[in-house]
């Protein structure tokens, strides 16, 4: 299967650094949706999910009651602390939220924790006035709502910054708005982006936006030459390549050419082993039924939310001593979750997948990826549901997989394959 989603990656929350040709400008993607992540869709399922009874909130006894302990933030504790502290004394200093904000952000991609991303919105809380929002502050919030699957609201704050006038192209702000589109299945407003991308001067981006469209609607083909021809080019940084190669990967995958795939994944595992691509290449090994060669790839990596997902599914499939542990690690992340709705810590994708590859609860699935097809709709979401749809004997969701298919003009050998069009 393909990536999470609200983790560090879905198509929305992939981390992946784009330098642009033009050296005045950095382009930051966050490829969700789903591809890298994880808001909270559905949470109200969670209840069934985790036990017939309500379970109650948290609630601390006194104040310097330990409720859970979040990952240190990488770098130098005494400066993060000297930030936290100046920030809190000067809340509307743009620089200075917008430096601790980008430093939970990294953590959030790096950890796959999206508890950060909500600290990072609470570094950027000093403006509630969207018209005094500096233009920064205003991109950040964007990308932390991409990040946290809130797209309607990302999309709304990307149109009001780009309605600004500026002097400078903004290449960040079309691609993000390009990627929030084509999560939500609109590719013809993507493609409406992706040519802001290329007005904006970000041409490799730029191809790589409408690349990315082609794939999805089934131009295997001529999205595969673009990425190769991509990568071909002037000399990008490992990160840049290691996308492109990721992106190619995953459009191989869905054409239904599993050697081309392992391939691409392996290769951008070499340029770059980020977050992103060793989650996407554990769901492919998975998918492949290759599930020792998964726990073997993931088994080094942080026990985020998405690894552990990934590693007690792998555990079912393979029937591993320590497949059990996991499962019950993940049920017990997903009953704190439920605790504490607020985190938005479970998107309703990975709940599906962990309902039905782990728990073998089609129905409480199919219920989970109807949810979360309702808010993105990527090809890991549709496929998800026709999973869910075939294992629950329902012919009328699988046709309603099929119809939506047709509607957005998606693409998907495995998807069809579920549907039995392939």
């Amino acid at each position: 299967m393909g990536p999470l989603s609200g983790w560090p990656l879905s198509s929305s929350n992939r981390a992946v650094c784009l330098k642009a040709a033009a050296p005045h400008f950095q382009v930051t993607m966050r490829k969700s949706s789903s591809r890298i992540a994880l808001a909270g869709a559905v949470l109200s399922l969670l209840a069934a999910f985790v036990s017939s009874a309500a379970t109650a909130p948290i609630a601390p006894t006194h104040d310097d009651e330990v409720i859970e302990v979040l990952p240190p933030l990488a770098g130098s504790r005494a400066e993060a602390r000297r930030q936290r502290k100046l920030l809190a004394s000067q809340p509307r200093d743009p620089v200075l939220a917008l430096g601790v904000a980008r430093r939970y952000l990294d953590q959030a991609h790096e950890l796959g924790d999206p508890r950060f991303a909500g600290m990072a919105m609470s570094a950027i809380a000093g403006w509630q006035d969207e018209a005094t929002m500096p233009d920064g502050v205003l991109m950040m919030r964007a990308t932390l709502q991409q990040y946290l699957h809130e797209f309607d609201a990302s999309v709304r704050s990307l149109q009001d910054l780009l309605a600004r006038p500026s002097p400078q192209p903004r290449p960040q702000a079309w691609l993000t708005l390009a990627t929030v589109k084509r999560v939500q299945g609109r590719y013809a407003d993507s493609d409406l982006a992706c040519k802001q991308v290329a007005a904006s001067g970000a041409g490799l981006h730029a191809d790589a936006c409408f690349a990315e469209n082609a794939a999805l609607r089934g131009d295997f083909d001529g999205a595969r030459a673009t990425f190769t021809r991509l990568l071909a080019g002037a000399r990008q940084p490992p990160s840049t390549q290691a996308w492109l190669m990721t992106s190619l990967a995953e459009l191989e995958q869905r054409a239904g050419r599993a050697a081309a795939a392992d391939t691409a994944f392996r290769a951008a595992l070499k340029l770059e082993p980020d977050p992103y691509a060793t989650l996407s290449y554990g769901d492919f090994l998975i998918e492949q039924k290759r599930p020792v060669e998964a726990l073997a790839l993931l088994k080094n990596q942080t026990r985020s939310d998405a690894v552990l997902l990934r590693l007690a599914i792998a555990g079912a499939q393979a029937k591993t001593p320590s497949a059990s542990t996991d499962a019950a690690e993940m049920r017990d992340r997903i009953a704190l979750a439920n605790e504490r709705p607020e985190a938005k810590l479970f998107h309703g994708r990975e709940q599906a997948m962990f309902a039905l590859m782990v728990e073998h609860q089609p129905m409480l699935a199919l219920e989970l990826a109807r949810g979360n097809v309702a808010q993105q709709r990527e090809p890991l979401d549709l496929l998800v549901l026709a999973q869910t749809a075939q294992a629950s004997a329902r012919a009328d969701a699988l046709q309603d997989v099929g119809r939506l298919m047709s509607e957005l003009g998606l693409h998907d050998k495995r998807t069809q394959a579920v549907l039995g069009k392939g």
